[in-house]
């Protein structure tokens, strides 16, 4: 893999979401037609970072395995619901009306991530495949060295040069308001803090499900910055 090359790289400048410009136009169709009065409008009913993501990518190491584990009853998830493919999961990011999810910070250190270095059982796929290491795109020798570019990657020029467009939408001032509309990156509404009251849900029922809904399905972090972030200084500007 050239990480010179800039058409490796997906887009920093846009949300997960809309990355594929023929599903970002049924998330803006529903968007646009989606009316209620209590409710604001959103373009993702999903999230790209949760509890749920987390033990989805780690569920090989512990003590994620063991909380997976106890969230799906005392048992693993399905084979086919769990973490096994790289490419697949990276094509699921793209197509998959439910799934916008980011990467988690393990995928810039921690090669055991995916090996399956516990010896857990699994299970086997629908297909007859018995689930162990995570299969890696082709450009990639083993664990390690996955790991390894990505990190290279993190530090790329590319990624220098347009990684301030990512916090504008995750911390900064694409998040909220008419520019996070503009930049297709509006979540449900819940997930945002200070949205809902907790001490005014008066119904035990309610309240519980709010509190649930904000621990399981995702929170969009505390908005740090009001303003465009700046870009990056290159080795030069920061020592001149």
């Amino acid at each position: 893999i050239d990480l010179n090359d800039p058409q490796v790289y997906r887009d920093l400048a846009k949300p997960v979401g809309a990355l594929n410009p023929d599903r970002l136009k049924k998330f803006v169709d529903r968007y646009e037609s989606f009316e209620d009065d209590l409710m604001p409008k959103f373009h993702y009913g999903s999230h790209y970072s949760s509890s749920g993501i987390v033990l989805y990518y780690l569920l090989r190491l512990e003590p994620f395995a063991g909380l997976a584990v106890s969230l799906q009853g005392g048992k693993f998830d399905h084979a086919d619901r769990l973490f096994d493919d790289l490419p697949g999961t990276w094509d699921g990011c793209l197509s998959d009306m439910s799934d916008v999810k980011e990467l988690i910070p393990e995928f810039y250190y921690c090669p055991e991530m995916l090996l399956n270095v516990n010896k857990f059982n699994l299970g086997t796929r629908q297909d007859g495949k018995k689930l162990g290491d995570v299969k890696l795109p082709p450009w990639a020798s083993d664990a390690a060295d996955f790991i390894a570019t990505h990190q290279r990657a993190l530090e790329s020029e590319y990624v220098s040069n347009n990684l301030h467009h990512w916090i504008d939408l995750v911390f900064g001032s694409k998040q909220r308001g008419q520019e996070a509309t503009e930049a297709f990156n509006v979540f449900f509404y819940m997930t945002y803090e200070g949205q809902v009251d907790i001490d005014a849900i008066t119904d035990p029922i309610q309240q519980k499900a709010a509190l649930d809904q904000i621990a399981h399905f995702g929170q969009t972090p505390y908005q740090l910055f009001k303003e465009d972030h700046p870009i990056r200084m290159s080795v030069e500007e920061s020592i001149s």
